[in-house]
């Protein structure tokens, strides 16, 4: 893989990898292989994969979360759903290395689908590491960093900034800015690796690393390169002055209206999805994701 992360034939690498888990970490997964199959079953999982900064190998203990992929040969129900938080609870109480569980439940069947062939695909594909069970990464094309796939994975901004706006709202009169700081961050997540996907075609490859994210970013549209490195500091949690609702402000209200507006203009909106009821889409930054 070079240092854009693509393979030798210009397509994009598979990120991460069992054996980049760090010693830490190692009885987290382990457990978490354990507690999926003792919880899911052959007769309910397809698959399971890891996705995020452990099998990346750049998890910080006592900061980093546990990122959970599961495939159902079925839809997933409220009975999945519930045994997920369960699964996310047991693990998280479990284990100090890691603060917070998240488990995304998908039928392989959606994973597979035309409709999501440029998004959870792509997910799947190159930002998921397989855990357990057949991967259908290996059912999915090789993607290459190019229009397309910037618009199914993040030309949904618009969206995304609508349910940003309410949540804030519904925050604004708690006393406590934990929520808001938690939107804050996960937005700024979110708008980071939709600015590096408007121009990943251009800068030719694809990076996890949010801060080179950014300056990606910065290095086309250098007029929003203060703006987008503010974000990128709450998205990493570096600025510790308190600064978070000031910045998911700007986004909401100057920066995330313009980067929509001009997603759309460079790459075109996402194909609509039919409705899923209670099934879980992308954290607002995978990738997303892959987003």
């Amino acid at each position: 893989m070079n240092p854009r992360g693509l393979n030798p034939d210009g397509t994009l690498a598979r990120r991460g990898g069992l054996h980049r888990v760090q010693g830490p970490f190692a009885p987290v997964v382990a457990a978490a292989r354990e507690r999926i199959t003792q919880t899911f079953g052959a007769a309910r999982l397809h698959s399971a994969y890891l996705y995020g900064s452990i099998p990346r190998g750049t998890a910080v203990q006592g900061r980093s979360d546990l990122d959970l992929l599961l495939a159902l040969h079925d839809e997933p129900g409220a009975a999945d759903r519930a045994d997920a938080r369960r699964l996310e609870a047991a693990l998280d109480g479990a284990f100090s290395q890691i603060d917070g569980v998240g488990v995304l439940l998908f039928g392989a069947r959606t994973l597979l689908s035309d409709v999501e062939r440029h998004d959870l695909g792509f997910f799947v594909a190159c930002l998921c590491t397989p855990l357990l069970g057949d991967d259908l990464g290996e059912q999915l094309p090789r993607y290459r960093p190019n229009s397309l796939l910037a618009r199914e994975t993040n030309g949904d901004l618009g969206l995304a900034m609508h349910r940003w706006r309410s949540m804030a709202a519904d925050a604004a009169g708690d006393t406590d800015s934990t929520a808001l700081d938690l939107l804050a961050r996960r937005a700024a997540r979110r708008t980071v690796r939709t600015g590096f996907t408007l121009v990943m075609p251009r800068w030719g490859g694809w990076t996890d690393d949010l801060t080179e994210a950014a300056a990606a970013f910065c290095d086309y549209y250098p007029a929003r390169a203060g703006q987008m490195r503010a974000v990128a500091a709450t998205a990493s949690r570096t600025n510790a002055d308190g600064s978070a609702a000031a910045v998911l402000d700007m986004l909401l209200e100057d920066l995330g209206p313009w980067l929509a507006a001009e997603y759309e203009a460079v790459h075109g909106l996402k194909q609509s999805r039919p409705m899923q009821s209670g099934t879980a889409r992308k954290p607002l930054a995978p990738p997303p994701s892959p987003m």
